[in-house]
């Protein structure tokens, strides 16, 4: 059946090449668009390595901070937390897995030899943690542990970029020195390149907090600072205890620091990675189901438009098939079956545009990751970069199969509903009514 439907379609092709191709390419573009589209939310929530573990990431990126008798009622400070703040609130708690303290922001950081011209690289200081929740690939070396942390050594897992840039080589360098912001640092450990994309482990070197100091940058007392924090639950079955774990521990907390008037404000935070992938400002909740909403309004809109003018070409092959239609139902066709021939032989060449247009979104996305993936408010000195991993998931396909499978019903469900209601004499007159 299925192969009698193809030698249909492909008939059909043949036989109105203008029409055909017109509707393909309209198909094609609606499926590009589409993707695209699901290519920019699928880089921010899909998993690929170093985060790997997305589905299972918690995360509280910022705080909020209130203190009653300092800044009045309602007012609060927004942004990173201390080292201090997330020890105690996430670090402490005991349903997951791990969870990892690290800087908020890579920031561009000189790094050279000595006596030669320094260059920016991307730095983001971490703690020992950081290498059990994210997972790097080693080239050379190893992460730093927690006795290297815990020792305030001043280490550096550096990218291949490094390596090549400062060293000219990524071999036989663990154990080198260099210099990083003017202050000596040993390689303990080579990491191939990081796309900007993952944004919580992203970074071209990373060391220690507690040797970088970025532990000491904090304010209203030493609640506030510089650092995020990411937990890595056992399963995703567990967010909803560790929340009630955290929140439990924040209400311990608060009491503990409201004597002198403090109190964090959670925001239901730790987020999921779809929550956190559109959350932006500290001080504000993002709402998952309004984002949901405009999504599938953006879907239908990119569905529909194209529909309806893939309708009417599918409605003028028809016309050329009338005869044919009612030769099948003097035959003893029922309605329902001419419909389906209908819609599963203009499925076979809305599966093929779709191929198309998918082809076409992941060309675009490569050649213009870094206009497509521009990260808002961010620092990093390199651009975007996306490899085939990010883009290509079975999600990916099972998306695209979807949205041709809904373009199909809507551009010839009505067609095919209308050419199954012409009468048989008519049909065979080759009438339309």
């Amino acid at each position: 059946m299925i192969k009698q439907y193809i030698t249909q379609a492909l008939a059909q092709l043949r036989q109105q090449p203008i029409i055909s191709a017109v509707s393909i390419i309209g198909t094609a573009l609606a499926i590009f668009l589409i993707m695209l589209v699901v290519m920019m939310q699928q880089v921010k929530t899909a998993p690929f390595a170093p985060e790997s573990n997305r589905d299972r990431f918690l995360h509280a990126h910022y705080m909020s901070l209130g203190n009653e008798k300092m800044w009045g009622k309602g007012d609060t400070s927004n942004g990173p937390m201390s080292a201090q703040t997330a020890k105690e609130l996430y670090v402490s708690l005991k349903t997951p897995e791990a969870a990892t303290i690290y800087g908020a922001m890579a920031l561009p950081t000189p790094v050279s030899l000595p006596k030669q011209a320094a260059t920016g690289f991307d730095l983001r200081q971490t703690d020992a943690a950081f290498w059990k929740v994210f997972d790097f690939q080693f080239i050379d070396g190893k992460p730093y542990d927690q006795a290297t942390f815990e020792a305030s050594i001043p280490v550096a897992v550096i990218t291949e970029t490094v390596a090549q840039t400062v060293f000219g080589t990524t071999e036989g360098i663990v154990g080198k020195e260099f210099l990083l912001n003017h202050a000596p640092y040993q390689v303990c450990g080579v990491v191939k390149d990081v796309s900007t994309l993952a944004t919580n482990a992203y970074g071209q070197l990373w060391v220690p907090y507690t040797a970088g100091g970025l532990d000491k940058d904090t304010g209203a007392d030493d609640h506030m600072g510089s650092m995020s924090c990411t937990i890595l639950a056992k399963r995703r079955d567990d967010f909803d205890a560790i929340r009630e774990e955290a929140n439990r521990r924040l209400a311990e907390y608060n009491k503990l620091i409201g004597e002198d008037g403090w109190e964090i404000v959670s925001r239901n935070r730790p987020y999921d990675q779809e929550k956190q992938a559109i959350a932006f400002a500290a001080n504000w909740e993002p709402d998952l189901s309004a984002h949901r909403r405009q999504q599938l309004i953006i879907f239908l809109i990119l569905l529909i438009v194209p529909a309806i003018n893939i309708s009417s070409m599918t409605q003028s092959r028809l016309r050329q098939r009338v005869s044919e239609i009612g030769v099948r139902r003097a035959f003893g066709s029922t309605r329902m079956e001419v419909m389906s021939q209908i819609i599963a032989e203009n499925f076979i060449v809305t599966i093929m545009a779709g191929a198309l247009g998918l082809l076409m979104s992941v060309i675009f996305a490569f050649a213009g990751s870094s206009m497509i993936f521009a990260q808002e408010y961010s620092y990093n000195s390199v651009l975007p970069e996306v490899d085939i991993t990010m883009l290509l998931q079975l999600d990916t396909f099972l998306w695209a199969f979807f949205f041709c499978f809904v373009l199909n019903l809507l551009s010839s469900g009505f067609p095919a509903w209308r050419a199954s209601r012409i009468g048989i004499v008519n049909a065979i007159s080759g009438k339309l009514h």
